[in-house]
């Protein structure tokens, strides 16, 4: 069975709220002035954010870190 990190999950959570709002990946990246290779590596789980970098990405969703911590079961 393949665990499933706590970075994982999370990134789960900020793809899904991505795609909800129908946004591609290079174009949230551009819209919140962040890399695309990097966001990028944090939406497939293999970049630990940062609290600054967690609030920033939550912030470009309209959302909080909290709500995404809570629907990431963190």
């Amino acid at each position: 069975m393949v665990e499933h990190t706590n970075q994982a999950k999370l990134a789960d959570v900020i793809r899904a709220h991505r795609v909800a709002l129908g946004l591609s990946q290079e174009g949230f990246a551009d819209h919140i002035e962040m890399h695309r290779a990097y966001y990028s590596k944090i939406e497939r789980g293999e970049k630990n954010v940062t609290l600054a970098t967690l609030e920033r990405v939550a912030d470009g969703l309209g959302t909080s870190m909290s709500a995404l911590l809570l629907a990431a079961g963190l």
